[in-house]
């Protein structure tokens, strides 16, 4: 099932984030992540959302679940993004 991983982190730099969603975007589209939008909140600069359009949620859901969990395994503080899966339903 396709659908979006829309994503927020906070106390970041955007251009460290832009730089890192760069980085990383070849493993992204190999697991089927798809970057869309990456946007700073207006309100507090030290906020990014970004927005991955996903080919299979359960697969980005899993991916995504061992990357972070091999972060935390290095650094248990780590700023991770927090997460919201979001199918795509026809209206």
């Amino acid at each position: 099932m396709s659908g979006y991983a829309l994503a927020k982190l906070s106390g970041v730099r955007f251009a460290d984030v832009k730089q890192q969603l760069e980085k990383d975007a070849l493993e992204h589209a190999r697991n089927g992540m798809h970057l869309e939008r990456l946007w700073k909140n207006a309100d507090d600069p030290a906020e990014v959302w970004f927005l991955f359009r996903v080919d299979d949620l359960n697969q980005c859901k899993q991916h995504m679940g061992k990357v972070h969990a091999e972060a935390r395994r290095t650094d248990p503080n780590a700023k991770l993004p927090q997460l919201v899966f979001l199918s795509e339903e026809k209206a």
